[in-house]
């Protein structure tokens, strides 16, 4: 759950909410299913107590855009979009059934420096993904920082900052979900595992 007060020194790191999954299309060009942009509405509520005087940061994705501005309209902050906040480069993968994808993520977190599938190992996507994110924390130190992004790329995040299992980590953001850090430590706060009970979607 979160926490009620709001606090300028959080972190939180949000799962995108559900897309529109087309096999045929990459899944880093998918925009939200209709589901999706409804369920922006209970992410909203659940950022709230973090929104007074927040800043809000998007990856260039159109799910997390997307994400990130309806929750932007509803919660009154301007939406600012990022390079490198993009999920795990998977560029010339094909669409993966359930039991493909689960064998790939499983060998692409226990393997972080052998380049699994798609353009980077695990370990390139949590560098990249680090330093924009430890990037755009630096930029506004007194303020809450809302990052709206992706479940492989957060949960190497975290990770890597907490010492939770990645795997472990991964397999719990639903869609759309958000894990909040206490600022400068980046101590771990709370998972919020899922909001509204969205369900989970194969390929994110």
């Amino acid at each position: 759950m979160t926490e009620p007060s709001v606090s300028g020194d959080r972190l939180i790191l949000v799962k995108h909410a559900l897309p529109a999954i087309d096999p045929i299309v990459p899944a880093a060009a998918w925009s939200l299913s209709d589901e999706g942009r409804d369920q922006c509405r209970g992410l909203a509520r659940s950022l709230a107590p973090y929104a007074t005087g927040a800043a809000l940061v998007a990856s260039e994705e159109p799910k997390a855009r997307e994400t990130a501005h309806l929750v932007g309209d509803i919660l009154d902050l301007p939406v600012e979009t990022r390079p490198d906040l993009h999920e795990h480069d998977r560029s010339g993968v094909p669409f993966l059934g359930d039991r493909a994808w689960q064998a790939a993520i499983d060998r692409f977190f226990s393997e972080p420096d052998a380049l699994v599938f798609g353009r980077e190992t695990a370990n390139g996507a949590t560098s990249r993904f680090v330093r924009a994110v430890d990037g755009i924390v630096a930029e506004r130190p007194d303020r809450a920082v809302i990052v709206v992004a992706h479940g492989t790329v957060i949960s190497l995040y975290v990770a890597a900052k907490t010492r939770q299992s990645v795997a472990a980590l991964w397999r719990r953001l639903g869609l759309p979900s958000f894990v909040v850090l206490a600022r400068p430590r980046l101590d771990l706060i709370a998972v919020v595992e899922q909001v509204d009970d969205a369900p989970v979607a194969a390929e994110d």
